[in-house]
């Protein structure tokens, strides 16, 4: 029998969290509810850690009386504001008191003051987040219901609760949690509600790039991100806090030969990732891709469009775009570096007779990372002629044929010299100097290109070749390959 409304509120009330709170928000005579993304959730039968409660009073105090049950965890408790979040199990919990809002122009933080239940519901960004479910003993599990929320999460549309231009104005964020929240949701946006944020788009301009960051992300791990982006361009709030991505769109046409929009190429590229894949790094990789296209474009009358080189200069633009986005500056846009810079390698793979050389080489390169490029390449092969797609996908797996048989046979994944510096040094008696680097860089050569097996007697051999090519004369006794861990020289 399929489960009702009111059995699935019941079901999720029986959790015992729910009854702790509403036993204390009782026995200090004060009305609670949950409120906000977790009864939207529960509507929608998606799964969420995280519960907000709110206290029609002090959600101070009902904070204080809940961190003595031992269930409760990492218990903070912050006064000014008359809010507490504290753990319960897996379960995030927040505690506020109801609240009424008023927003200077210049800021998005709000001056606060108590307020009803009314107040507190009027203030959310969304009628499907101003849904609230009573824990109180005269009504608990009645469902409230004030803007019409439940028919919008029925009809899959985002619209605010009040005024969108006020809801806007006074908090610029509620523009980009209304695309994340469509992207995630795959809802529509209300068209007052859309216009309203084109309206007010200048207005983001106030918030920190932290905050639009998270959002962004948020998008970007969306099931289908897409969504997002579009209506980022339809609002022209992509123009402002990502003008990079911006800047992909457009068909040029010259004599009659067009190239690709290629913004639209990327969000098809993203969503076609997505099912296998939530890493938002190769996610962001994956948005950043082809990035420098419009700086590397060019005509060429014989052979048309060519982007020659995008994938090096989107490489340098990585580190500007993260520091401008605050995104972290280490070896997360390491890695979206290298798969920016090498994502055209295994596509000249697949157009060309894959070579053991040339695979030897990606495999050095990618590393560990070689599974994720593949799988950004795949996605990367958005052609609407079938017979194009088919072909590609075809030569990819002999890539990927290819490269485990490389790899199990010469093993260069992470590949480490077997000869190092230091032996180059000592067997010449020399210092750090560019011979050393020209030695090392031989040996590496010879190895991916197949000259030489990948192991240290026919690297030691190449060594010696190498320095006496060079006017370097071995030390007595190193002519002959022995075990790493041995001393040079000795008898």
């Amino acid at each position: 029998m399929m489960e009702t409304l009111s059995d699935q509120i019941t079901r999720c009330l029986s959790h015992p969290v729910f009854q702790k709170v509403a036993r204390e928000a009782a026995a200090i005579g004060s009305n609670v509810y949950v409120v906000g993304g977790f009864v939207r959730d529960l509507l929608l039968g998606r799964d969420s850690k995280d519960i907000d409660f709110m206290v029609v009073g002090s959600g101070v105090e009902l904070a204080e009386r809940l961190s003595k049950y031992r269930n409760f965890s990492n218990v903070q408790i912050f006064k000014t504001f008359g809010t507490a979040m504290l753990r319960y199990g897996e379960l995030n919990v927040e505690i506020v008191g109801a609240r009424r809002e008023s927003y200077d122009p210049q800021s998005r933080k709000p001056a606060v003051e108590s307020g009803t239940l009314e107040d507190d519901l009027r203030r959310r960004d969304f009628t499907i987040n101003a849904l609230c479910i009573s824990l109180n003993e005269q009504d608990f599990g009645q469902l409230t219901d004030r803007f019409g929320g439940l028919k919008d999460l029925a009809d899959g549309v985002i619209r605010t609760p009040l005024d969108p231009d006020i809801t806007f104005s006074d908090d610029p964020l509620r523009m980009m949690r209304a695309i994340r929240f469509a992207s995630q949701l795959q809802f529509k946006i209300d068209p007052v509600t859309l216009a309203a944020i084109q309206r007010n788009r200048e207005r983001i301009h106030i918030i920190s790039m932290e905050r639009i960051t998270e959002e962004l992300n948020k998008i970007i791990l969306s099931s289908q991100p897409s969504v997002g982006f579009r209506l980022l361009d339809q609002t022209r709030l992509l123009e402002i806090v990502f003008p990079e991505l911006h800047a992909l769109k457009g068909i040029e046409e010259r004599n009659g030969i067009r190239h690709k929009d290629n913004f639209l190429h990327t969000i098809k590229v993203l969503d076609n990732i997505s099912p296998n894949t939530d890493n938002l790094w190769l996610r962001w990789a994956t948005l950043l891709h082809d990035i420098a296209k419009p700086q590397t474009k060019r005509f060429d009358p014989e052979n048309g469009w060519t982007f020659h080189g995008h994938n090096f200069i989107g490489t340098k633009m990585v580190p500007q775009i993260f520091r401008r986005l605050k995104l972290p500056l280490n070896e997360k846009m390491k890695y979206v570096q290298k798969i920016v810079n090498l994502h055209m390698r295994p596509v000249v793979l697949a157009e060309d007779t894959v070579t053991d050389s040339a695979v030897r080489r990606l495999l050095f390169e990618a590393g560990d990372d070689i599974e994720d490029l593949m799988t950004l390449c795949e996605a990367d092969i958005t052609s609407g002629i079938r017979e194009k797609v088919v072909r590609y996908l075809q030569n990819f797996a002999l890539v990927r044929e290819k490269l485990k048989e490389i790899e199990e046979k010469d093993r260069v994944r992470n590949w480490q010299p077997p000869v190092s510096g230091e032996d180059i040094m000592a067997v010449f008696n020399i210092p750090p100097s560019r011979p050393v680097g020209t030695i090392k860089s031989v040996i590496k050569d010879s190895i991916l290109d197949g000259v030489i097996q990948n192991n240290r007697e026919e690297a030691w051999q190449l060594m010696l070749k190498t320095g006496q090519e060079l006017g370097l004369v071995p030390q007595p006794g190193t002519e002959v390959p022995f075990n790493r861990n041995e001393n040079i020289g000795k008898d």
